[in-house]
């Protein structure tokens, strides 16, 4: 099963840490002709959270904890075909 962490920053938001992995990950697999099924999963599992998320209510959810001086993590997974997420809060 395929998790990925992702820490946003003030500068760096939710979906552009996860356009640019996305990017990344598909210049890989292209790499690997296609033939990587970890890369593969990891790609759909983030094909699925860009074209599903609500960003706006995302960043709304994490900018104060930033603002505050936490740190705030996200981990994507997959569920039941879909890709749900847990939101962490942690101290620095």
């Amino acid at each position: 099963m395929t998790f990925l962490e992702f820490y946003p920053t003030l500068s760096c938001c939710i979906e552009a840490l996860c356009k640019k992995e996305y990017e990344s990950t598909l210049n890989l697999l292209l790499k690997h002709e296609g033939l990587d099924e970890v890369l593969g999963e990891k790609l759909e599992l983030l094909r699925l959270f860009l074209e599903t998320a609500d960003f706006g209510h995302l960043r709304s959810q994490y900018e104060g904890y930033l603002m505050e001086g936490k740190k705030v993590v996200f981990i994507l997974y997959p569920e039941g075909g879909k890709v749900a997420y847990k939101m962490v809060v942690k101290e620095n």
